[in-house]
């Protein structure tokens, strides 16, 4: 289980990195002079990376089952001959369409920020996503009924400094002006929801979404800002293949994205399943870290040192707000020393969390103790 943790995590913030730097890629490539600029068909390349995880799955799933049925005959009375110890492979009992309103969120989601990466810098644009923290913390507070722990909100603090540092130094710097309670996790431990699965349904219902809004997509014109297509069209599909047929070194490019969101999302989700989604938000800052460092030279990006203290504070943000940092080291190095003062330690507690049981059990031994 440790190798299999470590795998996936490495794998997890590999091609994650290679994710998003072949999507920069793809839009860095001009073909006749204009840049290749189609966010929701690279949307769809990723979703119909994720429905290979669905294929691979069922390949695997058939498999088990071709191995259980030959080592279980059946016999002529009705009997069950040379019984193996493993039980049959059967889909988990669950409806799939669960999957279906994070497809829908994901779509929106990721369409949003392959139109961000068309107007920003590949760094900017990892870093950036941090923000994803505060709108999870405000939503679970205004839709779950959540209680977000004080702690969490110095990490969304933090973070969104670190974000404002980031934004207003990409703006400052551009030279090109016009261009706690987790969904998935539930449902993947309440179910037992095989990753592939997860992934492979998830990329379907996306696929399938997006390809049939492709059709009005077409129709509708935006300002140049958001389109360099020739007619301004919100996606134009005929003129995106136009251009992988003049610059074929596009369609390498989407390849790359599509072979690593797959396995981006199965290891992601893995991480998730097996670990927490705590372990996940630490493995995207690294993946920042990296596509950071690489950017620089790869795509000629201007190195901001300001940029440093605004990804200093999004890892620091995202660490407190996971209760990676201070949180843990506060209950094990103070905490303990506080148990004679329960008022204080429970005002701590609220702040940095923790078991306030504890502390009514200490304030009764001590009771007891005096009364003796």
């Amino acid at each position: 289980m440790v190798a299999f943790a470590v795998i996936i995590s490495v794998m997890m913030v590999i091609t994650g990195s290679l994710n998003t730097i072949c999507a920069k890629w793809a839009d860095s490539i001009k073909a006749e002079g204009v840049p290749f600029n189609h966010p929701f068909l690279q949307a769809t390349c990723m979703f119909f990376g994720e429905f290979l995880c669905l294929v691979v799955f069922f390949l695997i799933f058939g498999y088990k089952r071709y191995v259980w049925n030959r080592s279980n005959v059946q016999g002529e009375s009705g009997s069950i001959t040379e019984i193996t110890t493993e039980e049959k492979p059967i889909l988990p009992p669950f409806n799939p369409f669960l999957f279906f309103p994070p497809a829908l969120c994901d779509i929106l989601g990721t369409s949003i920020m392959y139109i961000g990466l068309n107007l920003t810098t590949a760094s900017s644009f990892q870093m950036l996503r941090g923000a994803v923290i505060i709108f999870t913390g405000l939503l679970s507070v205004g839709m779950l009924n959540a209680q977000i722990k004080p702690f969490k909100w110095f990490g969304m603090l933090f973070v969104m400094l670190g974000l404002v540092i980031v934004g207003v130094t990409d703006i400052y710097y551009d030279s090109n002006p016009l261009d706690d309670k987790n969904y998935e996790q539930k449902y993947l431990t309440k179910y037992d929801v095989p990753a592939l699965f997860a992934v492979g349904l998830e990329g379907l219902f996306g696929m399938v979404t997006l390809s049939l809004l492709m059709v009005p997509f077409y129709y509708i014109h935006v300002p140049k800002t958001f389109s360099t297509n020739p007619e301004g069209r919100l996606e134009d599909v005929f003129y995106a293949w136009q251009e992988i047929k003049e610059e074929p070194t596009i369609a390498l490019a989407l390849l790359g994205t599509v072979i690593s969101i797959a396995f981006f999302n199965f290891a992601g989700v893995s991480v998730t399943k097996e670990l927490s989604a705590t372990t996940r938000m630490v493995l995207d800052s690294i993946r920042t870290l990296v596509i950071w460092v690489v950017s620089i030279p790869l795509f000629g990006e201007q190195f901001i040192a300001i940029q440093l203290s605004g990804f200093a504070m999004l890892i620091l943000g995202t660490l407190i707000y996971n209760d990676v940092l201070i949180g843990p080291w506060f209950r094990r190095n103070i905490l303990p020393n506080l148990s004679s003062h329960a008022n204080c330690a429970r005002c701590w507690l609220c702040i940095c969390g923790g078991d306030s049981e504890l502390i009514e059990y200490e304030q009764e031994d001590q009771e007891h103790l005096i009364e003796a």
